[in-house]
């Protein structure tokens, strides 16, 4: 059984940074990507960076140079510095993974960017 634990999130003021990890088990982590997602009140959930199997990144354009996802293989872990946070960054945070056409989310934490 696939889980997907995240954990990190809390609340910053503008400009503050955060880590959140994700933590996973039942699976053969090292050969899966990995991703962040995020969703805000009202809005969809949107891909915020991603990180292959082989330490390959992409990141959405709103968060490039600000954000950098990581992965540990040795602690099943993928995480996401998140740096000069802005209020528009305020939204849940999920981890996700897919594994045999199926998609598997952690249950998400929230983050809040407020003065």
């Amino acid at each position: 059984q696939v889980q997907l634990v995240e954990s990190g999130g809390g609340l910053v003021q503008p400009g503050g940074s955060l880590r959140l990890s994700c933590a996973a088990s039942g699976i053969v982590f090292s050969i899966y990507a990995m991703g962040w997602y995020r969703q805000a009140p009202g809005k969809q959930r949107e891909l915020v960076a991603r990180i292959t199997s082989d330490g390959s990144t992409n990141y959405a354009y709103s968060v490039k140079g600000r954000f950098t996802i990581s992965r540990d293989n040795g602690k099943n872990t993928v995480y996401l510095q998140m740096n000069s946070l802005k209020p528009e960054d305020t939204a849940v945070y999920y981890c996700n993974t897919q594994r045999l056409g199926s998609a598997y989310w952690g249950q998400g934490t929230q983050v809040t960017v407020s003065s």
